[in-house]
């Protein structure tokens, strides 16, 4: 395997462990939060697909965000369903762009966000992104713990 090949093997073992744990929460307990300030169970589940989206947009900038037109603005919530459906187009678009890149891509091509003071090579770049997801994985586990709602095993 070579780089390119593990950065999408990590991306789809995240997505896939994120979806299976997604799909274990019940439909009811969408809209459970912590507190009145966090997100809610569907809020930071669309949070994370936005957000690809949104790092997306960064890398294809080289780092300028600019005025931003988020997808999802005006989008209800619905469902698990609803959103990974709406997600689909810009997920695939984001994988096909990881699969354009060469090994040299990752060390050459910088990502500088200076409106947030951040020069990073896109390798790293990528595996933020990537950590990112994860992190919630991890944040959504312990919201599940704390509403007493049954976590799925996502460790196979």
């Amino acid at each position: 395997m070579n780089s390119i090949e593990i950065i999408i093997l990590n991306f789809s073992e995240i997505r896939r462990r994120s979806i299976k744990l997604w799909s274990g929460i019940p439909t009811e307990s969408l809209n459970w939060k912590p507190d009145k300030d966090a997100l809610s169970i569907i809020e930071m589940i669309r949070h994370v697909l936005e957000a690809e989206h949104l790092f997306h947009t960064i890398i294809k900038n080289k780092g300028n965000l600019g005025d931003y037109p988020s997808p999802w603005k005006d989008l209800p919530y619905i469902d698990l369903k609803n959103e990974l459906e709406y997600t689909e187009k810009y997920r695939s678009e984001f994988i096909d762009m990881i699969k354009t890149l060469s090994e040299s891509d990752l060390d050459t091509i910088r990502i500088e966000r200076s409106e947030v003071g951040q020069s990073k090579k896109l390798g790293d770049y990528l595996n933020r992104i990537a950590y990112h997801e994860a992190v919630h994985t991890g944040q959504m586990l312990d919201y599940l713990r704390t509403a007493g709602i049954k976590r799925p095993q996502i460790w196979d």
